[in-house]
C-alpha cells in the first residue's frame, strides 16, 4: 500500500474520481456553454442594431452593477444556505431571463414593440442575469469545497477551470456559427436547452450539503468578517488586485464584434472563432498544468502570466490579419489561464469552510465583475479614442499594473505559497 501512495497523490485525474465533482463540473460546463453562446449572440445582435461600440460596453455594465451590488449578500446567503437548493434557484432564474431574451429577439417581436424598447428589455434581462451571478459564484465556490477533500483542491481547481474554459471554446464558436447560419432564435433554443441540462446535473446528481456557517451576529458583522479575511492575506489580496486591474484594462473581448465586423471583416462566424481562441489557449494550458502546476513560486509565475496577457492584447490590437489575431488571442487565453489557476488554488486552500461564500463574494467583486466593468471601459475608450487605440491603451495599462505590482511585492517573488501563508 505504501508504494501506491505516490501514484494516488500524483494522479492528475484524482478529482474526477468523485461522483459529485463530475456532476459539478458538468453543471458548470453546460451553464458556461449556454452563457458563452448568449454573450456572443447578444453582443452581435446589439451591435447590428446600434453600430455603436459603447452599446457593447453597456452590456457589461448592465451585468456588472447588480453582480457587484449583490455579491457580498450573495456570499452571506451561500454560507448559511444549502448550496444545492440555492444553485437550483439561481440557475432557474438565469434560464427564465434567457427565455425572455428568446422572446424579445425573435423577428416577430418588432411587430409588438419598437427597436428602442426591445434593446432596453435586453439590457433589463442582462441586469437580471447579473443579479443571479452575484449569488452563483459564492454558491458554486462553496459547494466545490464540500464535495472534494482539501488535499485535492489544486487538482480540482485545475479541472474546474478546465471545464469552464472548454465550454468557453465551444460556446462562442457554436454561437457564432448558429447565429450566422440559423439566426438568433436557434441560438436561444440551444441556450435554454443547455441551461436546463445544467439544472439536471444539480437536481439529480449532487447531494444536499448543510452549511458550516450559522449566523450568530448581525449581517453587517458577518459580511465584514469576509472582507477582513481577504485584506489580511497579503498573497490573496495581491493576486485579486493584480487580476482586477489587468482584466479591467485588458477588456478587448468586448470589442470583438467591432473587430469582426469592421476591421477583420469575418462576420458572426469569425466572431465565434475569435471568442473561442482565448479559451482554446486556456484549455491546452490547463491540461498541461494538471501535470505541471504553477504553484512552486506562485507570485513569480503570476507576474509572468499577466505580463504575457498584456503583450498578447497589444499584439492583437496591432494585427490586421485574421489568423494572426487568432494566434494572439490564443496566447492571451493561455497566459490568463495560469493566473486563474494560481488565484483559484490560493482561494480554495486559504479560505476556512465557514467563510467560503463571503470570501468568494469578495473575489467575485474583484474579478468576476471586472470583466464586465472592463468591457464598459473598453466601450468608452473605443468611443473616445477609436477601437484599435483603446485596445493598445488597455494592453499598455496592464503592463504598467504589472510593473507597479512588481516594485511593491519583490519580496514575495522567490517564496512558495506555504512560506507566504504558513497557516
Amino acid at each position: 500500500m505504501e508504494n501506491l501512495e505516490p501514484v494516488i497523490k500524483n494522479d492528475p485525474y484524482i478529482a474526477l474520481r468523485f461522483r459529485e465533482f463530475r456532476s459539478y463540473i458538468g453543471m458548470r460546463f453546460f451553464l458556461t456553454f449556454a452563457y458563452q453562446i448568449q454573450a456572443v449572440v447578444i453582443g452581435w445582435h446589439i451591435y447590428q442594431l446600434t453600430k455603436d461600440p459603447l452599446s457593447l460596453g453597456l452590456i457589461g455594465l448592465a451585468e456588472a452593477i447588480p453582480s457587484i451590488t449583490i455579491a457580498l449578500y450573495g456570499g452571506y446567503v451561500a454560507d448559511k444556505s444549502d448550496k444545492k437548493k440555492l444553485l437550483i434557484w439561481i440557475i432557474s432564474a438565469m434560464t427564465f431571463c434567457s427565455c425572455i431574451l428568446f422572446l424579445i429577439t425573435m423577428p416577430q417581436a418588432t411587430h409588438y414593440a419598437s427597436q428602442g424598447s426591445l434593446i432596453i428589455l435586453i439590457y433589463v434581462m442582462i441586469f437580471g442575469i447579473g443579479i443571479a451571478r452575484g449569488f452563483y459564484s459564492p454558491a458554486a465556490f462553496s459547494l466545490m469545497a464540500q464535495i472534494i477533500p482539501k488535499e485535492h483542491y489544486p487538482n480540482s481547481s485545475t479541472w474546474n477551470s478546465g471545464s469552464w474554459q472548454t465550454a468557453s471554446i465551444i460556446g462562442p464558436a457554436v454561437g457564432g456559427l448558429l447565429y450566422g447560419f440559423s439566426g438568433v432564435t436557434s441560438c436561444f433554443v440551444t441556450i435554454i436547452v443547455f441551461m436546463l441540462l445544467s439544472l439536471v446535473c444539480i437536481v439529480f446528481f449532487v447531494d444536499n450539503h448543510h452549511p458550516h456557517f450559522i449566523p450568530r451576529e448581525n449581517i453587517y458583522n458577518s459580511l465584514s468578517e469576509g472582507i477582513r479575511f481577504v485584506f489580511k492575506s497579503r498573497m490573496l489580496l495581491g493576486a485579486l488586485s493584480l487580476d482586477l486591474f489587468s482584466v479591467f484594462f485588458g477588456g478587448a473581448v468586448a470589442l470583438m464584434p467591432v473587430f469582426a465586423h469592421d476591421i477583420l471583416k469575418v462576420g458572426s462566424e469569425g466572431l465565434g472563432i475569435m471568442r473561442a481562441a482565448p479559451a482554446a489557449g486556456a484549455v491546452i494550458t490547463m491540461f498541461m498544468m494538471t501535470r505541471y502546476p504553477p504553484m512552486g513560486k506562485p507570485w513569480r509565475n503570476l507576474l509572468f502570466a499577466v505580463t504575457g496577457f498584456g503583450l498578447s492584447i497589444i499584439a492583437f490590437g496591432l494585427s490586421k490579419n485574421f489568423y494572426l489575431s487568432l494566434i494572439f488571442l490564443f496566447f492571451e487565453g493561455a497566459f490568463d489561464s495560469v493566473s486563474v489557476i494560481i488565484r483559484s488554488t490560493i482561494l480554495q486552500l486559504l479560505t476556512p469552510d465557514e467563510m467560503r461564500g463571503r470570501v468568494s463574494a469578495v473575489n467575485s467583486m474583484f474579478i468576476g465583475s471586472s470583466n464586465e466593468i472592463g468591457a464598459f471601459e473598453s466601450g468608452v475608450t473605443a468611443r473616445l479614442m477609436g477601437t484599435i487605440p483603446s485596445v493598445l491603451f488597455g494592453g499598455t495599462m496592464t503592463l504598467a499594473v504589472v510593473a507597479v505590482t512588481y516594485l511593491k511585492t519583490k519580496r514575495l517573488i522567490p517564496l512558495s505559497l506555504k512560506q507566504i501563508n504558513p497557516h
